[in-house]
């Protein structure tokens, strides 16, 4: 081509097989599925990213969870909101007694409380029991509420001697409170301004209305207390002299079967039954004796009297105990009358042979260790003869009415025998 012809634009080159002209219809139809194939793509992605999102707040959640579990600690400030009663359990560690106050919202954390709470003697001191706190309190506040004194609630001490009601003194007419009395005391709680507390009656009534096997009686007292059908006294004993702890929310039949329960895995723990056995008795009748004993005399007479009762059981003599007559009787007198002796009950040893009935006293340690293990002897009588508790014994009828002259001469007559 020389340089005077004009130039020609050049055209494409088409690369592979030759195109093919499409219809109308056919461009219709590749159009639809264009956008359908768009659309998929569209719904794939979309998806996509939804599951991203929620792969980022489920990730952002379970860290939020860590962080604070093992982050950062935290606490309360402030005075705190409503009271709430706890309950610290036998066995708990002061990270079980944290994590029960924070379940009940009494602290943030309970890594802020064991800080607070290192080298505080009287936290590690903790009895079981309940405790009455503030809830949302800081940890430090949280130790000085636990170790004060004045929020464990529903602490019952029963002291050796007790009976299951109040007794009044002939004489003086002073009241002392029984088991009854002194687990309704116990039983009483002041939470957020509400005071509520269980009657004597409230016991006196589960007692006599409950089935033996509700109030927790142990097996080897079923017979004997059912014996007794709807007399309350028919659990007196099994609620045994020591240190125990009341619910005050619970009803009284629990109340009592709690105490029930935990008197008698004492009595087991301390050998009760097996012993019983060994000397060829039920556990029960042996609580009867170690009763006997803990009304009968004074600590350091406690294995003599118990010999006395073993020996006259084996007479067999009456026991023609006064503590007997006066168990049952509203008001007690340190001798008993001709016709409080004469009149028979359950427990009455002057009219009746062998034992009483049921036990006539939570007796303590001391009197069920003397009735396990008597002191050797042949003695069936013995009189208190002065008032500072001198108490002779004797085999000889005659020796013990020579006795009997030195009490009365002394003023002393509640311990003739």
């Amino acid at each position: 081509m020389s340089d005077d012809e004009p130039a020609t634009k050049a055209k494409p080159v088409a690369v592979g097989p030759p195109g093919r002209r499409l219809s109308r219809t056919q461009r219709a139809h590749e159009d639809r599925r264009l956008r359908r194939r768009h659309r998929h793509r569209r719904v794939i992605g979309g998806l996509g990213v939804v599951l991203v999102t929620m792969v980022v707040i489920a990730a952002v959640f379970l860290g939020s969870k860590l962080w604070h579990s093992r982050g950062p600690v935290v606490d309360y400030t402030g005075e705190g909101g409503q009271q709430v009663l706890i309950e610290v359990r036998e066995g708990d560690f002061t990270t079980a007694i944290a994590e029960t106050m924070l379940g009940a919202g009494v602290i943030a954390n309970v890594g802020t409380f064991l800080d607070a709470a290192q080298g505080n003697a009287a936290i590690a001191m903790i009895q079981p029991g309940f405790y009455r706190l503030r809830t949302e309190i800081p940890a430090a506040t949280a130790v000085q509420e636990l170790s004060d004194p004045q929020n464990r609630v529903g602490k019952l001490v029963i002291p050796e001697g007790r009976q299951l009601d109040d007794t009044t003194d002939m004489k003086t007419n002073a009241v002392t409170p029984g088991v009854f009395t002194l687990i309704a005391e116990a039983s009483c709680l002041d939470l957020n301004g509400d005071r509520r507390c269980l009657t004597a009656q409230d016991l006196r009534r589960a007692a006599a209305t409950g089935t033996p096997q509700a109030l927790s009686v142990p097996d080897w007292a079923l017979g004997p207390v059912s014996k007794l059908g709807g007399d309350h006294r028919r659990i007196e004993g099994l609620i045994t002299a020591g240190t125990w702890n009341v619910d005050p929310t619970a009803p009284a039949p629990v109340v009592l079967a709690k105490v029930i329960g935990q008197s008698t895995a004492q009595l087991t723990k301390s050998g009760l039954p097996a012993t019983a056995e060994q000397l060829g008795m039920t556990p029960y009748e042996l609580l009867i004796v170690a009763s006997l004993v803990q009304r009968e005399a004074l600590p350091h007479d406690f294995t003599k009297v118990a010999r006395v009762i073993d020996n006259r059981l084996n007479e067999p003599q009456r026991l023609e105990f006064d503590s007997t007559v006066n168990y049952p009787l509203d008001r007690q007198e340190v001798a008993t009358t001709d016709a409080d002796r004469a009149k028979v009950t359950p427990w009455n040893t002057y009219a009746s042979d062998g034992l009483p009935a049921t036990p006539i006293c939570s007796p303590g340690s001391e009197a069920l260790r003397a009735a396990e293990n008597p002191e050797p002897g042949d003695w069936l009588y013995f009189v208190t003869i002065d008032k500072d508790g001198t108490t002779l014994f004797t085999h000889s009828y005659q020796q013990h009415l020579s006795n009997i002259e030195m009490a009365l001469d002394n003023g002393v007559l509640d311990s003739a025998r």
